[in-house]
């Protein structure tokens, strides 16, 4: 349903007229033939519009509607007034209702009416929700205080507020999609549609119909025309994501849309075109794929105009704490859970970690390692359940026999303090946390049992009714 409506009238007549007549707009409808009845039921159930008489027994319309703009400000009202009832319409009016309808009318004028209300509430929505995407992608708002980003941060202010094709570099997960939103809600764009294609996720010719659309019967499921993606961005930003894995034949065409500003659906004869601004971002090499002929040489040069390179997390380990904490509060609020904060182990292994992920990786790695947390703290335990050995960067990569050992020493070590850490858990975890009871029954001496869980960071939980 694209609405819910309460009408209240005392008279039956009214109430299945306005029911037949809104009947074809698809709205969820209920009828009250009595103010107070009425006021019950918007206490117990959720409706957008009101449509109410002024003349009623016990209670008339001006009062319900006094009452509903104190404790329901958000759903609008239509007041039903008859012919010598100007006065008591002007007064609704001046109360908050949105409009008033004086007996008899029309079934085009209710219709009209109503849709006037559900498209400014519509309207409304869009503009709230286009406010809060705008600061959200305000680059103040955007968690770097390193170096490289601020590097980033600097030519984004530079590039946004103009026209010009960005290209955006970086590995996978190092927020690319999140700096070209900045780009266009930093722009005089903000306004206009954002659009986002994953050039990975589609095969070549579902690619270019998704693009630039299609008309009917253009091939085999074309049912109908389609609108493609370049139309729905018109006046605002189009985001190629990894356009290092489209096409020569689609390269052919985003160059042609590039240099004339107009395009061709699937199947058209006719030429189109749209004011869009073109954001693309790769994690590959183009000029590499230039040079061995995967990549257009032109198409290169029209998209590589302003190039921003993203740093990888691991160039930015300065971040990782501010950036741990942020997607920590978003989880915490998300699952309910009452986590506040990282150990001084847990912190020092996620500062210290690879990352080849990068920053969507550690996302991914906080949001479980809240799933997995029972108190207020993440542990080193936590992690070390969800991440990998740490990954070596070229530089540290071995380079003799004697390193491969040692760092396969390494590795069966980790896999022993693994081993030791899940048998200690266990063990409390049998004997309700009692750490003499757990040493107990493994055959260990406490303090010995103890120095274990001191060496990976595990600490006894307090009873659910325990003190503090």
């Amino acid at each position: 349903m694209s609405g819910r409506i309460l009408i209240i009238d005392d008279e039956e007549i009214v109430l299945r007229s306005c029911e037949r007549i809104l009947a074809d707009l698809d709205y969820d409808i209920r009828t009250c033939h009595d103010g107070l009845d009425g006021l019950s039921m918007l206490e117990s159930e959720y409706f957008d519009l009101l449509i109410l008489d002024i003349k009623m027994p016990r209670i008339d319309g001006l009062e319900v509607l006094q009452r509903v703009k104190e404790s329901h400000p958000d759903i609008d009202v239509i007041m039903i007034t008859g012919l010598h009832e100007v006065e008591a319409a002007v007064k609704a009016m001046k109360l908050g209702a949105f409009d008033y309808l004086p007996k008899p009318f029309d079934p085009g004028e209710l219709q009209m009416a109503v849709k006037r209300v559900f498209e400014r509430r519509q309207l409304l929505q869009e503009n709230i929700a286009l406010k809060g995407e705008t600061a959200r992608y305000h680059l103040d708002n955007i968690i770097g205080s390193s170096p490289a980003m601020q590097n980033v941060f600097r030519l984004v202010a530079r590039c946004a507020p103009t026209n010009s094709t960005v290209l955006l570099h970086g590995e996978s997960g190092t927020g690319k999609e999140l700096i070209a939103r900045a780009i266009h809600y930093n722009s005089l764009r903000r306004d206009k549609p954002f659009v986002a294609v994953d050039c990975t996720s589609l095969s070549e010719n579902l690619l270019e119909s998704e693009l630039f659309g299609h008309v009917k019967g253009s091939f085999t499921g074309a049912i109908s025309d389609k609108k493609g993606l370049f139309q729905e961005a018109d006046g605002g930003t189009l985001f190629l994501d990894e356009i290092g894995n489209v096409s020569l034949s689609t390269q052919a065409k985003l160059l042609r849309f590039i240099e004339e500003r107009e395009f061709k659906a699937v199947g058209d004869t006719r030429t189109r075109s749209v004011n869009v601004r073109l954001v693309s971002a790769t994690n590959k090499d183009l000029q590499g794929m230039v040079a061995s002929g995967e990549f257009r040489d032109d198409l290169f040069y029209r998209i590589h105009i302003f190039p921003i390179q993203l740093p990888p997390l691991r160039e930015r380990r300065e971040d990782i704490p501010a950036l741990a904490f942020h997607f920590l509060r978003i989880f915490n609020e998300e699952l309910d859970k009452g986590v506040r904060e990282f150990s001084p182990g847990a912190m020092n292994l996620l500062a210290n970690y690879e990352w080849p992920g990068n920053v969507r990786e550690l996302e991914n790695t906080i949001h479980r390692a809240v799933i997995l947390a029972t108190g207020n703290t993440i542990r080193r335990g936590h992690l070390l359940n969800i991440m990998e050995s740490p990954h070596l960067s070229e530089y540290d990569a071995p380079r003799s026999s004697e390193e491969l050992k040692a760092l396969k020493k390494r590795a069966r070590q980790k896999s022993v303090e693994d081993l030791e850490r899940v048998f200690v858990l266990e063990a409390l975890n049998r004997n309700d946390w009692n750490v003499t009871q757990a040493a107990a029954e493994t055959g260990m001496q406490r303090t010995n049992f103890q120095a274990l869980m001191t060496k990976y960071d595990i600490h006894v939980r307090k009873p659910p009714n325990g003190p503090g």
